[in-house]
């Protein structure tokens, strides 16, 4: 007899969905069963940055993300060469950032409490639509669902099995967790990284490349000598390397790790300026980390892609939906936590109807994505992604961030942001 409903991947999408389903629909929960490849806690790449839309989800979801290890960002700098727009809400915090294993954990052990049952350490190698069934092939053989919903991220086989000539757009990021008091030696030598490995291996973890040759850019700053001159409690985004030909920005946030404190660096990068000449990606990672005092010769540096949204893609076949990564994160940060539990609650509403119904085409999925509070600041995410990092001049970039801030910050509260309360 074939499971009702399965959930390829347990992380905040897979989790979003079958959580909003055990809410909206509780005769559904014993039907669910969710399969994560890995063991929680699983390690995964990400700067782990909540949104005040991410908390608001899981609230109306009776879920408190403060029992997680936390730090509270209490401003947000979104800046130009070191200057710009600041976000520092009066009464709460810009940013509360978590930790991915800890927080998928977290909220998988809340999803096993709701009565979900979650396997662990199944892969899916397969996923073959059929007109009264999906068949699912894993590493622990084969599943059968009425309903699956493919939550499995960027690169996962959901999407490359029911839309295998789909084209999508992938962003690529490094991340580097860096102790405090981490900084420059004397005449420090800068981490550089192939542009064709960076394109080659999705998942490149790299060490101690001490060897490699120091590269400067001229639209570099000065360094200023002292180690960790950001401060401890503010979350900074920097989009200076847009100038290179690098579509994004470089990010310092404040973290914990088991309860150390740390700085979590990174940078991402669009790819919408793949055809420009540009650097290596780690290059302007690596000057602006130097410009704070902190070297990255001997920090571990790790990649990984991301799928954002176009308004345009395919989200689902008859009987497959596609959540979180698989669907789409943001183009302008590659955000992608709050926008994994924001398509939970559409899934869930989806699934609803489509059982009431009897009807599991899914032929208005999209639709509703698009009409969504959601899909609509995505939409516009998407057409912001595109003017602000195909304008990639330093002049445009620095008026738009200094001088235009407070248009951009009062269009952020309304179209980019503040999406979670208008969903119902």
């Amino acid at each position: 007899m074939p499971q009702d409903i399965l959930i390829l991947g347990g992380g905040p999408a897979g989790l979003s969905t079958a959580l909003h389903l055990a809410q909206l629909a509780p005769e559904l929960t014993p039907r669910i069963l969710v399969l994560e490849k890995a063991r929680y806690p699983r390690h995964k790449l990400c700067a782990g940055g909540l949104t005040g839309d991410a908390e608001i989800l899981l609230q109306r979801l009776g879920l408190d993300v403060a029992e997680t290890p936390h730090v509270d960002a209490t401003e947000a700098h979104l800046d130009f060469a070191g200057k710009g727009l600041i976000i520092a809400p009066r009464r709460a915090h810009a940013l509360r950032i978590i930790r991915r294993d800890e927080f998928d954990a977290w909220l998988a052990a809340k999803a096993r409490l709701a009565g979900i049952e979650i396997r662990e350490g199944v892969k899916a190698r397969r996923v073959e639509p059929r007109p009264d069934s999906v068949i699912v092939d894993t590493d622990s053989g084969v599943f059968e669902a009425v309903v699956v919903i493919g939550a499995d991220g960027s690169n996962g086989i959901t999407r490359r099995c029911i839309l295998p000539k789909s084209l999508i757009h992938t962003a690529r990021a490094l991340e580097a967790l860096v102790p405090l008091g981490h900084v420059v030696v004397e005449d420090p030598v800068l981490f550089a990284l192939s542009e064709a490995k960076q394109s080659a291996t999705p998942n490149l973890v790299l060490n101690h490349c001490s060897n490699l040759p120091a590269l400067q850019s001229s639209a570099s700053r000065p360094n200023v000598p002292g180690p960790n001159m950001h401060a401890a409690d503010v979350a900074y985004l920097d989009f200076a390397p847009v100038p290179l030909g690098i579509a994004g920005y470089t990010w310092d946030f404040p973290t914990q790790v088991k309860g150390q404190p740390m700085r979590c660096w990174g940078i991402y990068d669009t790819n919408l300026l793949a055809d420009c000449e540009r650097p290596p990606l780690a290059q302007p990672l690596a000057n602006e980390m130097q410009r704070q005092g902190n070297a990255l010769d001997d920090i571990e540096l790790q990649g990984h892609p991301v799928h954002w949204f176009t308004p345009f893609s395919r989200l689902s076949v008859p009987r497959v939906i596609l959540v979180g990564d698989a669907a789409g994160a943001d183009g302008i940060f590659g955000e992608g936590i709050s926008i994994a539990l924001g398509y939970g609650r559409i899934a869930a509403e989806a699934i609803c109807d489509a059982s009431a119904r009897g009807d599991f085409s899914f032929q208005d999925y999209r639709r509703r994505v698009l009409r969504s509070p959601l899909g609509q600041a995505l939409t516009v995410r998407t057409g912001i992604t595109h003017i602000l990092y195909r304008l990639h001049w330093a002049w445009f970039q620095r008026f738009f961030w200094r001088v235009f801030k407070p248009v951009v910050a009062a269009a952020a509260s309304v179209f980019v942001l503040n999406w979670a309360r208008r969903m119902r």
